[in-house]
């Protein structure tokens, strides 16, 4: 079973440092735009892990543990000519982020938030269209890996289902949500969004490491 992280390093916040609890953390990235931060199991890796810039960090990171090597014999390993989209939510609803990133190397090609209460679902939706929109206008032949069954069916039925209620303090988060809404209905798209094999693969490459 993988360790829970106990430690947390904010290299872009109010006061950025190493964090005993996900509390602490909490206080240093909430409403700081563009926030970067992370959570490590021990202080040691924490440690290690400030002393580096975040987008190293980020793409070094190794995948999730508990893979399961039989269902990698079944599907095999991921197109690598893709993207790969997440979203991380530090409660339901809570303080949202979302991005998408190169599958192969890691390296960040858009993010969003942190947005002051979302939804880990409604920021899987937002991803994906997203990366759907960016990778129309880059005009590229890539697919696109998301791990959320509930954010591929929102896309695929052109809208985000969320129970969450509107209000001042997610506004400019349900703005984002119409527009995703009506770049869905208004635009085609050819890029096959695919469902990430966290079982066989890992955690996505896109996972912002908050397990």
């Amino acid at each position: 079973m993988a360790q829970k992280n106990q430690f947390y390093v904010v290299w872009n916040g109010k006061t950025p440092g190493i964090y005993s609890s996900w509390a602490a953390c909490k206080a240093q990235i909430e409403g700081f735009p563009g926030a970067r931060y992370m959570g490590f199991p021990t202080r040691t890796a924490a440690e290690k892990a400030y002393k580096a810039p975040y987008e190293q960090v980020q793409r070094e990171r190794p995948p999730g543990k508990g893979r399961n090597p039989a269902v990698l014999k079944r599907v095999g390993v991921p197109n690598y000519h893709s993207i790969a989209v997440d979203a991380a939510s530090s409660g339901n609803p809570g303080i949202m982020e979302y991005q998408g990133v190169d599958t192969r190397t890691g390296q960040r090609l858009f993010r969003q938030g942190p947005f002051p209460e979302g939804t880990n679902n409604i920021g899987e939706f937002l991803a994906i269209v997203h990366g759907l929109a960016y990778l129309k206008k880059k005009g590229s032949d890539r697919i696109l890996y998301s791990d959320s069954k509930t954010a591929i069916s929102w896309v695929s039925r052109k809208k985000c289902n969320t129970r969450l209620e509107e209000s001042e303090n997610n506004r400019q988060l349900f703005d984002m949500v119409r527009r995703a809404e009506e770049w869905l209905r208004t635009h085609t798209y050819t890029t096959p969004v695919v469902k990430w094999e966290t079982r066989a693969w890992g955690e996505i490459p896109a996972d912002f490491g908050r397990k």
